[in-house]
């Protein structure tokens, strides 16, 4: 029988301490479809992350990240956030919690995360960096009360992102009033309905520019913009590139 430790969290500590590569651990979150692990120092650089973080932003390894940030690989817009975020939590010194982020798929549809972050301490107690890890929304759904009902309104996004959408046909495919709809989807998501409505048209958009050689007028159509110079106005708002510049960058081969 093994004897009970008079210091626990210091027997711990050296356990940790003693390890050759506590990297190892970030093994064991390879295997689990759609989580995100990574670590980041203070200026926001990827020391390490798992094999999920690599498949979406196109790196073959973990040690390809290793001193890239989210600029190498994300429209400026989109890493600025993603940066910001990182530098809120490293100068107030406090962990985020249940953040949500829309995270372009495979396919290009953007999908609702949780995103939770920390801080990590030097031996000094100062900040060095951060760790975060997101999960898919959904993962949390059951401890989440209404969202099973706006579920069926970001599913009807996706299925229909091209057509015409008004917030009001939203709301009826919930059973819920437009106000209604307005308030607890910003609750949960963070977002308007609106608004989430024009990620997922330009999450798709982006995704066309990436991997097909349709003309920028031909994908505004197809992801439900009235016309391109609609379009790009959106597109860049959100992405701080125009559609051609976004597409001479991530265009993949």
């Amino acid at each position: 029988m093994a004897r009970i430790l008079d210091k626990p969290h210091e027997w711990a500590q050296q356990f940790f301490a003693g390890l050759a590569r506590p990297d190892e651990l970030f093994d064991l979150f390879d295997p689990l479809p759609g989580i995100y692990l990574y670590v980041k120092d203070v200026e926001s650089r990827f020391v390490r992350a798992n094999q999920v973080v690599c498949d979406v932003v196109g790196a073959v390894s973990p040690s390809d990240l290793v001193g890239r940030t989210d600029f190498d690989y994300f429209p400026p817009a989109i890493a600025a956030q993603y940066v910001a975020e990182d530098r809120r939590v490293i100068a107030a010194d406090r962990p985020l919690t249940n953040q949500v982020w829309l995270v372009p798929g495979n396919d290009g549809i953007p999908h609702l995360y949780l995103c939770n972050k920390i801080p990590l301490h030097g031996k000094k107690g100062e900040v060095v960096g951060i760790a975060g890890v997101k999960r898919p929304y959904e993962h949390s759904a059951g401890l989440l009360e209404g969202y099973s009902r706006l579920l069926k309104v970001v599913a009807f996004v996706t299925d229909h992102y091209a057509e015409s959408i008004e917030v009001a046909d939203l709301a009826a495919h919930a059973g819920l009033s437009v106000s209604q709809l307005q308030r607890e989807f910003s609750k949960h998501f963070g977002i308007t309905p609106t608004n989430y409505i024009r990620e997922v048209r330009i999450g798709m958009a982006r995704h066309l520019l990436e991997t097909s050689d349709m003309l920028a007028s031909q994908i505004a159509l197809t992801c439900g913009f009235y016309d391109q110079s609609h379009f790009n106005h959106h597109f860049k708002t959100l992405t701080g590139l125009t559609p051609r510049e976004y597409r001479q960058r991530f265009r993949t081969s």
